[in-house]
């Protein structure tokens, strides 16, 4: 199907940031999760429907591709460095630089049910029936985690804050 293709070749690089997020930047196994989920939607292409959300069904491939590979590895505990985050917004300033370090260090402290609702809804758009059929789950659950994610979120951002005047003060 020479329109699979084409339709597929325009997902790569939303499926290339959202396997940056689950691999919590993690370069090499980002590219190995993009690339197994290509290849497993290529083995797989009879099965997806024309008409369909393409990358809602790529999601769910990355998304039990990356559960299975979570499950299997010793790994799966490995967190990225400061160094890489560093390296990753060495390109905005200081306080864009400390926010998103921040932002990292909050979503890695979620449990793993809400960073993917959130991660899906807020970093990838994707509709809540969308991204229910990526995980899995009823639609009513991904509103509830995001919304727990959301508050959960917002509390542990909330935390950086008085150790922020603490130093101002001193």
């Amino acid at each position: 199907m020479p329109e699979f293709n084409t339709l597929l070749q325009a997902e790569i690089p939303k499926l290339r940031r959202y396997a940056r997020v689950l691999c919590r930047a993690n370069p090499a196994r980002a590219d190995d999760l993009v690339h197994d989920t290509l290849v497993r939607g290529l083995e797989k292409q009879h099965l997806w429907q024309p008409g369909t959300n393409l990358r809602s069904w790529l999601f769910t491939i990355m998304h039990n591709l990356n559960v299975n590979e979570v499950r299997t590895s010793v790994r799966w505990e490995e967190v990225v460095g400061d160094d890489v985050l560093v390296r990753l917004s060495a390109n905005t300033d200081a306080e864009s630089s400390r926010k998103l370090m921040e932002l990292d260090r909050a979503l890695r402290r979620l449990p793993e049910e809400m960073r993917q609702v959130i991660l899906l809804v807020g970093l990838e758009g994707l509709p809540y029936g969308e991204a229910a059929a990526v995980l899995g789950i009823p639609t009513g659950i991904v509103r509830s985690r995001l919304s727990r994610g959301r508050h959960a979120l917002r509390v542990l951002l909330d935390e950086v804050v008085p150790v922020e005047h603490e130093l101002a003060a001193a």
